[in-house]
């Protein structure tokens, strides 16, 4: 199977901005009947995806634009290229710029 990650990152980019929410995402590896997932997170700019629980050991890779991952009181700011650990606390994700991201968790248990 093979997936070109920057087209998809354009087409959940595109759906975003028709979206109130500002947001789209699709799974690319994985689900939740797995322990790998990866998902494709569209934002546009000054949308987030609101505070939450870590469920597992995740990275936040940025494929397009700019983020910022903020743990209170902590924050890491993400451009294109740039891989996020998330930290094993509540946190969000906060688009500064349109942007995509590639989110990777790996749940134990």
């Amino acid at each position: 199977m093979k997936t070109s990650l920057d087209a998809l990152a354009r087409e959940l980019l595109e759906a975003a901005r028709r979206t109130p929410a500002g947001r789209s995402a699709r799974s690319v590896v994985g689900g939740h009947e797995h322990h790998l997932r990866q998902t494709l997170i569209a934002l546009v700019a000054g949308h987030e995806l609101a505070e939450h629980k870590n469920p597992g050991e995740a990275t936040v890779h940025v494929l397009h634009g700019r983020v910022r991952l903020i743990a209170d009181p902590d924050s890491w700011a993400g451009r294109r290229g740039d891989l996020l650990v998330v930290p094993d606390r509540s946190h969000r994700l906060v688009a500064d710029e349109d942007a995509a991201v590639l989110l990777t968790v790996s749940v134990v248990g």
